[in-house]
């Protein structure tokens, strides 16, 4: 760590005060608003391919199932 000469107090100053600025811009948002951010998020995802959809067949399973149901109820009280 640097230390600072002590005979000079204006530059240590100016010295703290870079520093600080430094440290403040390290804490400073990219984004405006939370709709920007939530923008910029949703386009990276979907450039990571989070979003892509494939295909499912749950939707047919459950209806085959549905059916079979049904069609034995008929069978049974028949």
């Amino acid at each position: 760590m640097e230390s600072i000469p002590r005979h000079d107090p204006q530059a240590a100053l100016m010295s703290l005060e870079a520093a600080a600025a430094s440290a403040r811009g390290g804490f400073a948002c990219l984004f405006s608003t939370a709709d920007e951010y939530e923008t910029a998020l949703i386009t990276e995802r979907r450039a990571q391919g989070h979003y892509t959809q494939g295909r499912s067949y749950w939707p047919l399973v459950m209806f085959v199932g549905c059916a079979l149901i049904v069609a034995g109820t008929v069978l049974l009280l028949a």
